[in-house]
């Protein structure tokens, strides 16, 4: 019996490229003008945010005749970027990780887990991507200023707080969370799960102890997503903080900087602040690239 020649990596290559023929040409230049329209503008603001008034309007592309940090100072004190910094930070963060402890927990149950009706919640959390937020943002502001009239923990939950917009963000988020992570845990094998039932371990120690540790990829692809979606997210919290300007968040500090002097508005530190909101994303996705890869691919190959 013979035995089975391997493939190197370089011939796997060329089969491919014979299979694709003239698309993997076009595929190599979609990638490249996606690549160009995404670098450019960022690129263009980190010049922008170390440039005089002047050089911005003047010689938009040239490079800064002298570094103008004192645009970064500006922005951080005299806008309170750093403030609304941080107050991202607080509710990006207990914003992501309810999602994901609430998200994965309902997406596991939905996915293992066999019982009447379970289809239909199912189908309800996946109808939510369909429901754009901008339509609900009414009704929202209205159960938000009800929530905040309940005795005891209406004045913690309620309107101009961080832990309303905290629930809002993982309302929305959820559709999308649950979505994806169902979809992964189906591909999971159920033989590891079944053998510790056999052993006495209960549901819940199953999910943490097992489950999630196997999901690893799936969940860390998501929270990427999550955390991104809710630091850009500027709807919300124009709603349900316009009454606290000390609790705004990036989005509305920015806004903020742009619309407070009119046409007078101090651009070098506009871009300066848009560099500073800017940055946590790229630093965030340049450590999680390779766990974000692995995530979304790892339920197409198993």
């Amino acid at each position: 019996m013979s035995g089975t020649v391997p493939i190197s990596r370089a011939e796997l290559r060329e089969r491919r490229r014979a299979r694709l023929g003239p698309l993997q040409g076009l595929s190599h230049l979609a990638l490249v003008l996606w690549t160009v329209m995404v670098v450019v503008p960022i690129v263009w603001t980190f010049l922008a945010s170390v440039k005089s008034e002047d050089e911005i309007f003047g010689e938009a592309w040239s490079l800064p005749a002298t570094l103008r940090l004192d645009n970064w100072a500006r922005a951080w004190t005299e806008a309170h970027i750093g403030q609304y910094l941080l107050n991202s930070v607080v509710v990006v963060a207990f914003g992501t990780l309810g999602t994901m402890v609430l998200g994965s927990m309902a997406a596991y149950v939905l996915a293992r887990y066999e019982f009447r009706g379970g289809r239909a919640i199912y189908l309800l959390f996946v109808s939510g991507l369909a429901f754009p937020v901008y339509l609900a943002l009414t009704p929202l502001f209205f159960v938000v200023q009800n929530m905040g009239r309940v005795p005891v923990v209406g004045p913690f939950i309620g309107l101009n707080t961080y832990a309303g917009v905290v629930l809002v963000y993982i309302a929305y988020s959820l559709p999308f969370t649950v979505f994806f992570l169902a979809a992964f845990f189906r591909t999971l094998p159920g033989a590891v799960a079944e053998a510790a039932f056999v052993d006495g371990a209960s549901h819940s120690r199953v999910f943490f102890q097992i489950m999630v540790p196997m999901a690893r990829p799936g969940l860390v692809s998501v929270t990427i997503f999550n955390i991104l979606g809710q630091w850009n997210q500027y709807q919300i919290p124009l709603v349900l903080l316009a009454g606290a300007k000390e609790k705004w968040v990036m989005t509305q500090g920015i806004a903020e900087i742009s619309t407070s002097a009119g046409y007078d508005a101090d651009w070098g530190a506009l871009f300066a602040a848009l560099s500073i909101s800017i940055l946590p994303m790229i630093i965030t996705y340049t450590i999680f690239q390779r766990q974000i890869q692995a995530g979304l691919t790892a339920g197409a190959l198993k």
